[in-house]
């Protein structure tokens, strides 16, 4: 059999395996409203998904007092903890890790989320035994900072070279970028395909389908 190009394949979780853009967007404005911020429109709101909340929340809203983001960080919590045991898997994913892992990939996530939450969703949707290896925003920097990555690589000892990063968002794209890994965009999460694509990524999936097809013919 032909050399396979990739030995390790990391997956963004949220907008990319877990269908759970409208609910951050809707819990980030939820929490401004709370707190009597301008409220951020969905464009807004989900471009700084991926990000660690700290940085996401800078971002959406640069003019509030710093001391004030502690405050924004736990209502965003809130309203998104009330919601996320009712979070589902895109169709198709548990089935597409089912197949990479029986060929034999290295299976990672890094994400924006932090420990605690990833091991949250992970658990409610069982698949806390899949991934050989993950990395959450409140370990190490946050995307596109190529450190979670880097950390992923050494913790599995493999070869950046050969490791593509899949991702729906420009954060996921630049950071594999940073790493000098491969990146794969899905355009079915935060950010729209035009965004991704300028970015130059080896393929830009519209369903979990067209990413499991392809990383079975080129990955």
């Amino acid at each position: 059999m032909p050399r396979k190009q990739f030995d390790l394949i990391v997956f963004d979780w949220d907008g990319t395996l877990m269908d759970s853009t409208g609910t951050i967007v809707a819990s980030m404005q939820a929490a401004a409203r709370d707190l009597g911020l301008p409220v951020p429109d969905d464009r807004s709101a989900s471009h700084v998904i991926g990000l660690g909340l700290q940085d996401a929340m800078q971002m959406v809203f640069p003019d509030m007092d710093v001391k004030s983001y502690p405050r924004m960080i736990e209502r965003y919590r809130h309203h998104y903890l009330a919601q996320d045991q009712t979070l589902k898997l895109f169709e198709g994913v548990r089935e597409m890790l089912d197949d990479l892992a029986s060929q034999g990939y290295f299976l990672a996530v890094a994400t924006g989320k932090t420990r605690v939450g990833l091991s949250r969703a992970l658990s409610t949707v069982g698949l806390m035994s899949v991934f050989d290896s993950t990395r959450c925003a409140d370990e190490t920097f946050s995307k596109p900072h190529p450190a979670m990555l880097q950390e992923i690589i050494r913790e599995l000892g493999q070869d950046m070279q050969r490791t593509v990063m899949i991702g729906d968002t420009t954060h996921d794209l630049r950071m594999a970028g940073n790493a000098g890994a491969a990146g794969v965009g899905v355009q079915y999460g935060a950010h729209p395909r035009h965004e991704l694509e300028a970015l130059a990524p080896l393929y830009c999936a519209s369903t979990v389908a067209e990413l499991h097809t392809w990383l079975n013919e080129y990955a």
